[in-house]
């Protein structure tokens, strides 16, 4: 039944919440989505889905300075998307497990379908 003065349907808009995240759900979905917006982190994201890399190899791939993509890594740390693995004298970073690598994954495959085909 809709309201008289503002056509709102009350059940739409009870519907409608009942699909929002609880806070602390909503919280942790913002942290993992903020993580993504600066594209090197994509681009990272995107770049350890075919492989394992070090520091030093993803600043190769995404064109960027060591430290810069020793920070961007650490966002994606922050927000468990990735994980560090020492290596004798190497740090190798990979997607991690947790629910956040599979959401931010899943970003950078939907972005896939924006390459261009042919």
């Amino acid at each position: 039944m809709s309201d008289q003065q503002g056509g709102i349907e009350a059940s739409a808009v009870a519907a409608a919440k009942a699909e929002l995240l609880p806070s602390p759900a909503q919280k942790s979905a913002e942290k993992v989505l903020d993580s993504l917006c600066d594209p090197s982190r994509l681009r990272i994201v995107q770049a350890l889905r075919a492989s394992p890399l070090t520091v030093s190899e993803l600043s190769k791939v995404i064109s960027k300075t060591r430290a810069a993509t020793s920070q961007h890594l650490r966002v994606l740390r922050g927000v468990e998307a990735v994980t560090a693995e020492r290596h004798g004298q190497f740090v190798v970073y990979a997607l991690s497990e947790h629910v956040n690598a599979d959401v931010l994954e899943g970003v950078a495959n939907a972005f896939d379908q924006l390459r261009p085909t042919g």
